[in-house]
């Protein structure tokens, strides 16, 4: 089974000569998928997807899971065209931001104040810099989860930190409260940030709370990134789902079902510091000029509205459900469930490769992602959203059965070679360019 990349390849070619990376997130670039199979996409339905050749697909990670209730959700749609054309930018405030802060206080309930900014970074940024002021401690504990901010103080802990200063930022384990109590007790710490759970990972019985009354004792802020968890573990967030209340939360993604929009949210004692009835110094928490556009705002009105009418989160979580088990179950049938299987949140599930030996594998995670694109189905992952329908199930079922059956092959073999067109992914926050570095090979 084959299909055309022409056209994608030759713009994905020319993006690499205009774009550093070819692309504007480092988690959609090319070396993130099977070399010369980089579908450039023209048009999205629901969780279908077009490329420019003309190739459709079911979609997962749904813009790096920004999107939960599908591609071209018409309500949303809708709301932002009336209100655009009624002006995107002004030299004041606008009653939408009034009324979308409203609807956010409503559904957040560790929140007394909200400020709208465009992307997660300026909200986790924004936060750590309020922690900062609030404290007077300038040392930022961050979880050992995978992503926080493009900006210093965090991207300097990574091994993507070139022309980074070294930053004052220390890490600890999650589901660990002695290693987070190790860190609060050897210096001065603004804030702890974490999520609150990954796709993975639940929060063990009493980490959240622990984390709160260690924070709590050393006098730092707990801040909690709700990117992820916002709109998909439930709509008020993890906050809401396991009962715990931060100082401060960040939030984006989701909350625009695709439309740029984040917000800072948190106690009123905290956020007023970069208000006007601060007796202290200020802080300069967020200003941005398209914070406030009100395209976002609007998509962020729709999607509460959504949120609040469809009730899009069981019908994520059922979806991911069933094509967990599928795929576990095709897994299990050729003998490879310990080499390939998906886990996690039904509604955030990844899919994990494993070699012969049981290691995981970026060869082997490649080969079933170039096995899966030529039979229709795109993503990183099998993040779904609620626009997933049976028949998209029923399709990704049927190209994991023979995407499988290739991996098992690969299994019995010992090696991906023979079966596996091209190098592999390999991670996106890496030193080098290798080993995907662009040469006369052509697309990296």
């Amino acid at each position: 089974m084959t299909r055309d990349f022409a056209r994608s390849n030759a713009i994905q070619a020319r993006l690499h000569d205009l774009v550093p990376g070819g692309a504007h997130t480092y988690a959609r670039g090319s070396d993130q998928y099977p070399e010369s199979m980089s579908p450039i996409l023209v048009r999205g339905k629901g969780a279908r997807v077009w490329d420019r050749d003309g190739n459709e697909y079911v979609e997962y990670g749904m813009g790096l899971r920004s999107v939960t209730l599908g591609h071209g959700y018409e309500p949303v749609v809708e709301a932002v065209c009336r209100a655009i054309a009624d002006g995107v930018n002004f030299s004041r405030p606008t009653e939408l931001e009034l009324l979308a802060a409203q609807d956010f206080l409503s559904l957040v309930p560790g929140a007394d104040m909200v400020k709208f900014a465009k992307n997660g970074s300026d909200a986790t940024t924004a936060a750590v810099r309020l922690a900062r002021a609030a404290t007077g401690r300038e040392t930022v504990a961050v979880c050992d989860q995978p992503f926080f901010s493009v900006d210093d103080w965090f991207i300097g802990t990574t091994a993507m930190n070139a022309g980074i200063p070294a930053a004052p930022t220390v890490k600890f384990g999650f589901n660990d409260l002695d290693s987070l109590a190790s860190v609060l007790e050897a210096g001065e710490i603004a804030c702890v940030i974490m999520e609150q759970a990954t796709a993975l990972v639940e929060p063990a019985p009493g980490f959240l709370e622990g984390a709160r009354a260690l924070c709590d004792r050393h006098g730092a802020l707990l801040v909690f990134d709700e990117m992820i968890t916002g709109f998909r573990w439930a709509r008020g967030g993890g906050q809401q789902l396991y009962g715990v209340r931060p100082d401060l939360s960040c939030w984006g993604k989701a909350m625009g079902n695709g439309f740029p929009i984040s917000a800072l949210a948190g106690k009123r004692e905290y956020m007023e510091l970069g208000g006007l009835r601060t007796s202290a110094d200020r802080v300069f928490l967020l200003s941005t000029t398209h914070g406030p556009e009100t395209g976002g705002l609007a998509a962020f009105r729709a999607v509460v509205e959504a949120y609040r009418t469809t009730d899009p989160i069981p019908r994520m979580e059922r979806a991911g459900e069933r094509l967990a088990q599928g795929v576990n179950t095709i897994a299990a049938d050729l003998g490879i469930a310990d080499h390939l299987q998906v886990a996690g949140r039904p509604s955030c599930l990844v899919f994990l490769t494993k070699d012969a030996d049981g290691n995981p594998s970026q060869p082997y995670r490649t080969l079933f992602l170039q096995e899966l694109l030529t039979r229709g189905v795109l993503g990183q992952s099998f993040v779904d959203s609620a626009a997933h329908t049976d028949a998209d199930i029923d399709l990704t079922l049927e190209a994991c059965q023979d995407a499988a059956a290739v991996y098992r092959k690969a299994i019995d073999n010992g090696t991906v070679e023979g079966l596996l067109t091209g190098r592999p992914v390999a991670p996106a926050l890496r030193r080098t360019a290798a080993p995907r570095h662009l040469d006369d090979r052509g697309d990296g």
